[in-house]
């Protein structure tokens, strides 16, 4: 079928939408009609540093109606609202184990371009376009496997839940699932974006008694006490290690980096009390720590957590509960676009404009 899609035809190059031509869902697959679908970080690296092959149509927070199910699809059925996450095999240890965001094929399902069965379903003038993490949700519709299809709640607002795919779920999966904070503990997040901002609240909803926010933005550290941050500190106008020691007798028990910049993922060590525990969710290059007195000599621990260790299909509509119960107001994060502002939308993004920007593709 033809459809429309914001293509990235080449390395850096802006957004162009396109009519491509979008395959029949196999045995296994869905097709499903985009309502929204999520900006994410990733999507511009991908765009920018080619970590996928292009061309390709991007796009890996979507939400929207199943229109098509293969034959056998078994839980999922035409008209079903749903959110598409990150693929995975399903058959891995990891995956069997509770943990697809390790799966052992992660990087090739999500970033090499083609489905499971080493096929692509997109194609522009006869040229094959490559799929991105199993979905490529930048247009009207998308194909993708049952297992990254996760159904929601039909009485919350579609257009809302694609970030709950990746990035919001990393921000929250990362405290709710992996670190699990004691009731009345202290925790510090380094960024107070999307995926910051998800931690702050997931926080929150654990009964964290201190939890302090980072950043260079007064604007987001403001969202962060409405969030549920008891506290805020601006980077660039304090000594941010020396603060949390002092607010916290001696460092907090937990740390997010969410921002993947070394100077930062070094305070989030160094402001640890003994056997803390920090999290990097942010995407970090090469850099150097003091091994012996940041980590060995104090117990602490330091971690990589990728989308928030979750199992979408159980912990996405646990988010929706929390959302509609009012302990998780993620919408507060939200601004939206129209489907031919994408580039508009992405550059807001890049400067702070927007905290989570989601482009509407259809009603």
């Amino acid at each position: 079928m033809k459809i429309e899609a914001a293509v990235t035809l080449g390395q850096g190059l802006e957004f162009v939408i396109k009519e491509v031509d979008l395959a029949e869902p196999k045995a296994n697959e869905v097709r499903i009609k985009i309502v929204a679908t999520g900006v994410c970080h990733t999507d511009a690296v991908a765009r920018d540093a080619a970590i996928a092959p292009l061309p390709a149509v991007l796009g890996h927070e979507g939400a929207g109606i199943v229109e098509a199910v293969g034959s056998s699809v078994t839980h999922l059925t035409k008209g079903d609202h749903v959110v598409l996450s990150f693929a995975h095999c399903g058959r891995c240890e990891n995956c069997l184990t509770g943990h697809p965001t390790v799966c052992d094929t992660f990087n090739d399902l999500n970033f090499g371009g083609v489905h499971d069965d080493y096929t692509h379903r997109l194609s522009l003038d006869g040229q094959e376009l490559s799929t991105f993490f199993g979905q490529s949700s930048f247009g009207t519709f998308a194909i993708a496997h049952e297992r990254n299809v996760v159904k929601v709640d039909k009485d919350v607002d579609l257009a809302l839940l694609g970030p709950l795919g990746c990035g919001i779920q990393t921000g929250a999966g990362t405290v709710l699932n992996k670190m699990r904070p004691e009731f009345g503990s202290t925790i510090v997040v380094y960024g107070a974006g999307a995926v910051g901002l998800s931690a702050i609240m997931a926080a929150k909803i654990v009964g964290c008694k201190t939890i302090i926010a980072v950043d260079v933005h007064d604007s987001r550290l403001q969202l962060a006490l409405e969030l549920g941050a008891t506290h805020i500190f601006n980077g660039t106008k304090v000594d941010v290690v020396n603060e949390i020691k002092s607010l916290t007798n001696g460092g907090t028990k937990y740390a997010v980096d969410t921002t993947g910049v070394p100077q930062v993922v070094r305070q989030s060590l160094q402001a640890l009390r003994p056997l803390g525990v920090a999290a990097i969710v942010g995407v970090t290059p090469e850099m150097s720590i003091d091994v012996h007195n940041d980590l060995m000599a104090e117990g602490k621990t330091m971690m990589g957590v990728i989308e928030g260790d979750a199992v979408p299909n159980v912990f996405i509509p646990q988010l929706v509960e929390y959302y509609k119960a009012g302990q998780f107001p993620f919408d507060k994060l939200i601004t939206f676009y129209d489907f031919n502002e994408i580039n508009a939308a992405f550059e807001a993004s890049k400067t702070g404009e927007a905290i989570k920007p989601i482009l509407r593709i259809q009603s």
